[in-house]
């Protein structure tokens, strides 16, 4: 279920390689990605859930469900914003992650915003 006009939670990503934590060899890419959660409706919401969803460009897929994010059920207020950075590994240089975030607005209704698709790509592989 989409996020209702009552809870419009907006969900921006950027993603990163981490060529330290990577091993290109062996199957290994390492990608960081920050997430900045906007409340931008009149309800406050708490994050209570994730859902990623990982692709790589092999057809592998990943499902990566949890309670939070880092550890932690943000309770964004209007105007509110929340910013973590977390990572993910993948067998391919380049791939994608979407997902959603389960929420609860104050007023006790439960809702999903969606995370866009976004790439995870190591420089100079995509033009």
């Amino acid at each position: 279920m989409p996020a209702s006009s009552e809870h419009p939670i907006r969900v921006d990503v950027q993603s990163t390689y981490v060529e330290s934590q990577s091993d290109p060899m062996h199957g290994r890419f390492v990608f960081a990605y920050t997430v900045t959660i906007h409340n931008q409706g009149p309800q406050p919401a708490k994050l209570v859930s994730r859902h990623w969803v990982i692709h790589d460009s092999n057809g592998k897929v990943q499902e990566v469900r949890g309670e939070g994010v880092v550890g932690e059920q943000p309770h964004l207020q209007p105007g509110q914003g929340f910013k973590y950075t977390s990572g993910a590994m993948i067998e391919t240089p380049v791939g994608t992650m979407q997902g959603s975030y389960r929420m609860i607005g104050d007023d006790g209704v439960e809702f999903d915003a969606p995370i866009p698709s976004f790439t995870l790509s190591v420089p100079r592989v995509l033009h």
